[in-house]
């Protein structure tokens, strides 16, 4: 270890706590990265890691707050952690929301973009939870649940796409996602609309994904449903037929380089049909694609 690096951890015990959280643990990665290419050194890591669980902490309910168990790596640069985790276990009132974020991008204002607004979602989502389980306290009680966190869909030396889902429970069930795709390589975010050369691609997946409903729906399986126009469907069974996907359709993009699409449990389907993803064949989008630098 070096005298600067010994410097650093020096400075670092003598302070209790730093206000200036993100600085210190970016710099502290960064220093790590400048004397060390292919790792920082571990001491150095689990200075930053105990400062972040530490700062955190005091950001949240004591009962709640437990972050940076792991740390898995993404790619050779790029790293997600979970910089926190709310959690609440009572017998009918059950929270656990992990945060994550966004490590060693070299554009710094996308990484804070992105990591603030996972850190004000996943804070938000507590407090909501925290009011609803006052509020059904005060009326006599009941059962209140949430889940939420994330899932690297795809890492590869070009895309990284973080998923993160939200379940939440009353009775019954709904489940939201919410999908990030970065190009690593020029560092950019990369948005569905972007991919395309207009809004012709809205018509050309729609059809596509109406038809993959079909051709589901046609194998005899009653489990499969799609609330879809010409799926053969009693007419009191169809509650809100799709037609189109949105503009900005919650997508990722695979490790194979295929455009997925991605529809919210119930959106298009029954809720016991969860969450449910349509593969776009890259053929069908090649006369809307802008190039084929992403989708291939």
């Amino acid at each position: 270890m070096d005298e600067k690096l010994k410097e650093l951890e020096k400075q670092y015990n003598e302070v209790s706590i730093p206000k200036e959280l993100d600085f210190v643990v970016e710099n502290a990665l960064k220093q790590g990265k400048k004397k060390r290419k292919k790792r920082a050194p571990q001491w150095l890591l689990g200075s930053a890691a105990a400062a972040m669980l530490f700062t955190a902490g005091l950001n949240v309910s004591p009962a709640m707050a437990r972050t940076l168990s792991d740390i898995p790596v993404v790619g050779s640069v790029v790293k997600v952690l979970t910089w926190t985790e709310y959690e609440v276990k009572e017998e009918t009132y059950d929270a656990n929301i992990k945060v994550p974020s966004i490590e060693n991008l070299e554009n710094k204002d996308l990484a804070n973009a992105l990591n603030e607004k996972y850190r004000s979602e996943g804070k938000a989502l507590y407090n909501d939870f925290i009011a609803e389980v006052g509020d059904l306290k005060a009326n006599g009680g009941g059962y209140l649940g949430v889940d939420s966190g994330y899932d690297v869909k795809t890492d590869n030396d070009q895309i990284l796409s973080i998923g993160r889902y939200t379940v939440n429970t009353v009775g019954s069930s709904s489940t939201t996602m919410h999908y990030d795709t970065i190009d690593k390589q020029n560092e950019i975010l990369i948005t569905l609309p972007m991919l395309f050369k207009d809004n012709n691609y809205i018509k050309t997946i729609s059809e596509n994904i109406k038809e993959q409903m079909r051709e589901q729906m046609a194998i005899p399986n009653p489990r499969k449903v799609y609330w879809v126009n010409g799926a053969g469907l009693p007419d009191e069974e169809v509650t809100d037929n799709f037609t189109a996907i949105k503009a900005d359709q919650q997508f990722y993009i695979s490790d194979k380089g295929k455009l997925v699409i991605s529809f919210d449990k119930y959106e298009v389907a029954p809720g016991y049909m969860g969450v449910v993803e349509f593969e776009i064949p890259t053929n069908v989008l090649k006369k809307d694609l802008v190039s084929s630098n992403y989708i291939h």
